[in-house]
C-alpha cells in the first residue's frame, strides 16, 4: 500500500473535529471496484485476473489518492461536510476508504444502498457527523426494467441538519444513464431517470435541497429543462462562458460539464453562487486533462476521468 507524504493541509486536519466552513463536494471516482467477485454483478473485468488486471496494489493506491484529494478540497479548518460519490461498487470500498485509508482520520460515516446496476456501481455519500447530523436516507429506484432498459443506478436521497441551514437539508446524489453508444434509447432512458428525479424533487417542494451528480449531459441538454423549473444550477449556463470554462470531463479533445450541482430556491441564499472545480495538478496528466485510472483496459495510474466539484454553504 502506498503511504507517500500527504499535503500539509491533510496533516493539519487529521485531528480536526470542530468545523466552521461547510463544504459540499461531488466526484465521479471512475470505477471504484474492490478486487473480489460479486456473483450477482458483472464485475469480472475488475479482478486481478480480469481484463483490467485490477490488483490490490492498484486498488489501495486509488484509495490513497482519493484521500489525498478530499484533503486538498478541505476548507481552512474542516473536512468537506458532505462528499457525494458515484461509480462506487459496494460497501467494502466505502469501508476501506473511510476506515482503512489515510481518510480514516476524518472519521467519515457513509450512506450507501446496493442498486440494480448490472456492473454494480452505485451512488454514495460520505458525511462528517460533527458537521452533519443524518436523520435518514432512501434509495429511489428508476423503473428501467419496466420500460425495457438495462437497470441503472438508484437515486440516493439523504437528509439531516447542519449549522449553516436553519431547517433540514436534503441531499440528492444521482448518476444518470450513460449517453455513450446508446443513441435515442440512451436518451429516452435518461429522460425516464429525470422524470423519476423530478417526482422526488416535487415531493420536496419548499424544502432546502441540494442536488448533485453526474448527469451524463451538458448544461444545454434538453433533459435539464424540467430540472431547471424546480432547481437553480450552480454550473455556468451562458454559452460563451461554457466555451471559456474548463469543465469537469474531457472527451475527444473537448472539455464539458457532465457533473452538476443544483440548489432549491430556499437554499440559494445560503450557498455560494457557483461551483469550484478541482483543477489540482495531481489529477491532471502532462496535457492538462484528467489523468484516468484506465484508458480502455490500459492502466494509466490516475485517479478519475472526472474532476471533483464543490460549493460552500455561507457562514451565518
Amino acid at each position: 500500500m502506498c503511504r507517500k507524504a500527504f499535503p500539509l493541509l491533510f496533516l493539519m486536519l487529521l485531528t480536526c473535529s470542530e468545523s466552521r466552513a461547510q463544504r459540499i463536494m461531488f466526484w465521479n471516482v471512475e470505477n471504484l471496484f474492490d478486487c473480489q467477485h460479486d456473483t450477482l454483478k458483472d464485475d469480472k473485468d475488475f479482478l486481478p485476473e480480469g481484463s483490467y488486471h485490477w490488483t490490490r496494489g492498484r486498488y489501495w493506491k486509488k484509495l490513497d489518492d482519493l484521500s489525498r484529494t478530499i484533503a486538498a478540497i478541505a476548507g481552512d479548518d474542516a473536512w468537506p461536510m458532505i462528499v457525494g460519490l458515484c461509480e462506487v461498487e459496494n460497501d467494502t470500498c466505502l469501508r476501506d476508504l473511510t476506515r482503512r485509508s489515510p481518510l480514516r482520520r476524518a472519521r467519515y460515516a457513509y450512506v450507501h444502498e446496493e442498486g440494480p446496476d448490472v456492473r454494480g456501481i452505485d451512488a454514495a455519500m460520505l458525511y462528517d457527523s460533527t458537521q452533519f447530523q443524518l436523520l435518514g436516507h432512501e434509495a429511489i429506484r428508476i423503473p428501467s426494467a419496466e420500460h425495457n432498459y438495462r437497470p441503472t443506478r438508484d437515486i440516493l436521497h439523504a437528509w439531516g441538519t447542519c449549522s449553516s441551514v436553519p431547517d433540514t437539508l436534503h441531499i440528492v446524489v444521482v448518476h444518470l444513464p450513460s449517453r455513450a453508444s446508446n443513441g435515442k434509447k440512451g436518451e429516452k432512458h435518461r429522460e425516464l431517470a429525470v422524470e423519476t428525479l423530478c417526482d422526488l424533487l416535487d415531493s420536496l417542494t419548499g424544502k432546502h435541497v441540494l442536488l448533485m451528480g453526474d448527469f451524463n449531459a451538458e448544461p444545454t441538454d434538453k433533459i435539464f429543462r424540467s430540472i431547471n423549473q424546480r432547481m437553480t444550477s450552480l454550473i455556468p449556463q451562458d454559452k460563451k462562458e461554457l466555451r471559456r470554462a474548463q469543465g469537469t470531463y474531457y472527451f475527444r479533445k473537448t472539455w464539458g460539464y457532465l457533473d452538476h450541482i443544483f440548489v432549491s430556491t430556499s437554499l440559494l441564499p445560503l450557498v455560494e453562487k457557483s461551483v469550484t472545480i478541482g483543477k489540482f495538478t495531481h489529477l491532471l496528466n502532462e496535457e492538462g486533462v484528467p489523468k484516468r485510472t484506465f484508458q480502455g483496459p490500459v492502466y494509466k495510474g490516475g485517479i478519475s476521468d472526472h474532476l471533483p466539484i464543490w460549493v460552500d454553504l455561507l457562514s451565518k
